[in-house]
C-alpha cells in the first residue's frame, strides 16, 4: 500500500518513520516494518487487523512516538508486505516472533498491542518462547478467539445458520471494493464503526480497507472463519487489558467477556459505549491513554531495573 492510499492530512495521516526495515519470517515471507520515535525509549509493538495496515495506527504513532519507540508492521498480504500463499494463525505467530526478534534486544520487554486479527496474532503466539520473552504486557482491541462469523452482527438477522452463512459469504467475498465513494463509506461505517463516528474517521478507515488487495482480503477471511484460538487465550500469561466497542458488529462484546473469563491475568476491560470495531481510530485518545498506562505500569519498571515486575510486588 502506498501512502497515497491513506489520508494525507490530519491525525490519521501516517507519520514518517524514523527507519524502515524488511523482516523475513520463518517461511520466507517478507514483512514491512516501521520504527518511530527514540531508539532508547520504552517499546510498543502494534499489530493491525484484517484488511488494514500500519496506517491504521497513525493517531497512536503520532502521539506515542514523542517518548516511546513504536514498532508497527504490515501483516503478510497487507500494506507493503507482499502476499503469501500461507494464510494461517501459525504464520501470523511466526511473523510476530520474527518482528520481535529483529526489533527488540534479547530479553527486552515491550507492550504488545493487537487490534482484531492483530489480537488473534497475539493469541496465536501466546505460548511461543520468544513472545513470552518479550511481552511485558498486552493490550487487545476489538478481537475474539473463536466463532467470529457465528457471532458477527453485520447481517441484521437473528443468530443461527442462515445469518452465519450469509455473513461468511459477505466477509469472504472476492468482489473488488472499488473506489472510496459516499456509498462505500456508508457501508463500511455501518459494518465496522459506531453510528457517531466522525466523517474524517470513516474516510481514514475506508481508504485503508479499500487499499487491501482483494486476494488477501478473501484468503484471510477464510482463515478467520475457521478460527479457534481459545487455547491461545489460556496461554496468554502476560498482564492483558482489553478495549472493546459496545457497538462492535464484527466482534461483538460477547467476545470481550469471553476473553475476560478465560485470560489467566486480565488487568481490565474497557467497553466503549457507541464505538464500533475500529477502536484505535474511533477512540484514539482512550486507546493511546491505555497504552501509556500499561507501558508505565509494566514496561518502564523492567526497562529501569532489568528485573521482571509482577503485579502486586
Amino acid at each position: 500500500m502506498s501512502r497515497t492510499a491513506s489520508v494525507t492530512s490530519g491525525p490519521y495521516a501516517p507519520p514518517t518513520p524514523s527507519r524502515e526495515l524488511t523482516v523475513v519470517s520463518a517461511d520466507g515471507a517478507r514483512l514491512h516494518v516501521e520504527v518511530h520515535g527514540p531508539e532508547d525509549a520504552p517499546p510498543v509493538v502494534l499489530s493491525h487487523g484484517w484488511t488494514c495496515s500500519t496506517a491504521f495506527w497513525a493517531a497512536q504513532i503520532r502521539d506515542l512516538a514523542t517518548d516511546h519507540r513504536v514498532i508497527a508492521y504490515d501483516q503478510r498480504g497487507h500494506g507493503r508486505s507482499p502476499a503469501s500463499p500461507v494464510c494461517t494463525t501459525h504464520a501470523l505467530a511466526d511473523d510476530l516472533e520474527a518482528v520481535l526478534a529483529q526489533t527488540l534486544a534479547p530479553g527486552e520487554k515491550a507492550l504488545i498491542v493487537g487490534h482484531s486479527m492483530g489480537g488473534m496474532t497475539v493469541m496465536a503466539a501466546a505460548a511461543r518462547p520468544r513472545f513470552r520473552a518479550h511481552a511485558a504486557a498486552v493490550l487487545l482491541c476489538s478481537t475474539g478467539s473463536s466463532r467470529l462469523v457465528a457471532e458477527a452482527r453485520v447481517v441484521p438477522l437473528g443468530a443461527g445458520r442462515v445469518r452465519t452463512w450469509i455473513t461468511g459469504r459477505i466477509l469472504g467475498s472476492r468482489a473488488p471494493l472499488g473506489p472510496v465513494t459516499p456509498v462505500a463509506k456508508g457501508i463500511l461505517k455501518y459494518a465496522t464503526m459506531g453510528a457517531g463516528s466522525a466523517p474524517h474517521m470513516v474516510e481514514a478507515c475506508a481508504r485503508i480497507v479499500h487499499a487491501c488487495p482483494r486476494a488477501a482480503r478473501h484468503a484471510w477471511a477464510r482463515a478467520l472463519e475457521a478460527l479457534d484460538l481459545d487455547h491461545g487465550v489460556r496461554e496468554l500469561h502476560a498482564p492483558t487489558a482489553i478495549v472493546h466497542g459496545g457497538s462492535d458488529r464484527l466482534t461483538p462484546p460477547v467476545h470481550a467477556r469471553a476473553l475476560v473469563a478465560a485470560l489467566p491475568h486480565c488487568v481490565g476491560l474497557t467497553e466503549l459505549t457507541g464505538v464500533g470495531h475500529m477502536t484505535p481510530v474511533e477512540a484514539p485518545d482512550l486507546v493511546t491513554g491505555r497504552i501509556r498506562e500499561l507501558v508505565t505500569t509494566y514496561v518502564i519498571p523492567e526497562k529501569a531495573t532489568g528485573v521482571e515486575i509482577k503485579e502486586g510486588a
